[in-house]
């Protein structure tokens, strides 16, 4: 993972915790964007997740012509 994994989740986590506290003390709608936020961090965070598990699976291309084959 890189750094901004280690920050991005976080930083979601802590927005979820922010979010409820509004909610309980002032209500959902002044929690609502602060809840918003965290659910776009935790997308964010899956997807950059998603990419490098692809980058992983996916074999590097090295450039090796095609042998042409002799009938």
């Amino acid at each position: 993972m890189k750094l901004l994994d280690y920050l991005i989740l976080p930083a979601a986590a802590a927005l979820v915790i922010i979010g409820a506290h509004l909610t309980m003390t002032q209500g959902i709608g002044a929690a609502y964007p602060v809840l918003m936020f965290a659910v776009a961090l935790l997308f964010w965070f899956m997807y950059r997740k998603r990419l490098r598990a692809e980058d992983v699976d996916k074999p590097e291309t090295t450039n090796t012509k095609k042998k042409k084959s002799r009938r």
